[in-house]
């Protein structure tokens, strides 16, 4: 099949969830023998310089990039606000990427075109008008559950407001797209239930994010090495759940169990760490910022904390934390998407109690530690198989076709 992925994130460099799982995609695919294009949005919040993708990746993809300013304007949000129109989806609407889309649709034919997530649907008119293929949502979030979710969270009665309005005319586009599909990819099972209920008439099915398991590292190197009575969080904090769920931890959690455990250390690594955050002097917080290598940051760490409170979809990093054999606190919902057992194979911790626990029984047993790491790196090499997972997306592609 001649694949066309439209994505609202390069997937190179894969340095967070979203180009990660973008980036499994694309390779994945063309392991299985398919032709694909890339066209991506290369934007201030996700920048990169096109002649650093190396020449391989770039052969292999046909990747081209399109910039896009992301940066919200108050303007534009107050204009949406009053007409009752999501500003997630207005952002990504951009004059130089439809001509640059229109030129493709007009050298080439394409007998799927993949959206990655909703802010790719907006060109689906003029698709329609170039293109007789079929069109996929690859859905990596139900994504104004992520706001509606927020909302619900919120104190500050005006931020919350807003929040719901994000939420709201969000949840009405995601809907109003849902029809125009020829089929739905969601990230999870409990995603893929969802989109089933909201759009009956469209096929769905679940293809959660793959590793490659002939990329995997030796076992005795994936189970922790570094420090056991270390913590460590890894994600972007551009990302609203990740920086909502890191203020609630260190405010609320880490204060009291520092108190408990004097030398304990949580470090904090990940994109566009805030100023207040990397200002904020706490006994035995590490505000280490960006790394080069989140595996390497990883293995030279101990127990990985992901205290998330809203969010869709599936926690690409929690994913990576197991397979390199990490013990993972999380709540319920950083969860979500991932077939766990709590206590087998991650600890689920939904307030600061539960987490305060199980920091507890890391420190107390460690070979709870070696246990609960060994089993998470098996539980991914199981049923994360990218191999598996294109020759069921082959499978359900082969049937939307024509």
């Amino acid at each position: 099949m001649n694949i066309l992925m439209l994505c609202n994130k390069s997937p190179w460099p894969p340095l967070e969830g979203g180009p990660i799982a973008m980036n499994a995609m694309a390779e994945g695919l063309v392991d299985a023998g398919h032709t694909v294009k890339v066209l991506a949005i290369n934007s201030n919040k996700y920048s990169v310089d096109p002649d650093r993708i190396p020449r391989d990746y770039r052969d292999k993809t046909r990747i081209e990039t399109v910039y896009l300013d992301l940066s919200i304007q108050w303007l534009p949000a107050l204009k949406c606000f009053l007409r009752r129109k999501s500003y997630h989806i207005e952002r990504f609407i951009s004059p130089a990427f439809a001509r640059t889309l229109k030129d493709i649709l007009r050298n080439e034919k394409f007998d799927i075109i993949q959206f990655e997530t909703l802010f790719t649907t907006p060109y689906i008119p003029l698709i329609s008008s170039y293109s007789n293929a079929r069109l996929i949502l690859r859905a990596h979030n139900i994504e104004h559950l992520i706001w509606q979710r927020m909302a619900d969270n919120c104190l500050n009665p005006v931020k919350k407001f807003y929040l719901r309005h994000l939420a709201r005319t969000l949840r009405e586009y995601e809907l109003s797209t849902l029809p125009t599909l020829h089929g739905i990819v969601a990230i999870t099972a409990k995603d893929a239930l969802w989109f089933r209920s909201q759009a009956p008439g469209v096929p769905v099915t679940d293809i959660p994010f793959g590793i490659n398991p002939g990329t995997l590292p030796d076992e005795g190197s994936s189970i922790s090495n570094g420090s056991r009575n270390g913590l460590f969080h890894l994600g972007s904090m551009n990302w609203q759940p990740n920086l909502e769920g890191i203020r609630w931890f260190v405010k609320k959690v880490w204060p009291e169990l520092h108190n408990h455990f004097p030398g304990l250390t949580l470090h904090l690594a990940g994109r566009a760490m805030p100023e207040w955050l990397v200002k904020l002097k706490m006994p035995g917080l590490v505000v280490d910022g960006e790394v080069e290598d989140a595996a390497v940051y990883m293995q030279s760490h101990g127990i990985m904390v992901v205290p998330l409170f809203s969010g869709s979809g599936i926690r690409i990093k929690i994913i990576e934390g197991m397979l390199a054999g990490k013990t993972i606190i999380t709540t319920t919902v950083g969860a979500e998407g991932i077939d766990y057992t709590d206590r087998k194979n991650i600890l689920i911790a939904n307030n600061k109690e539960e987490f305060i626990h199980a920091v507890r029984q890391c420190q107390a047993d460690p070979d709870l530690v070696k246990l609960l790491g060994a089993n998470a790196r098996e539980l991914v090499i199981s049923r994360h198989n990218n191999r598996l997972l294109m020759e069921k997306l082959t499978d359900f592609y082969s049937t939307l076709l024509p």
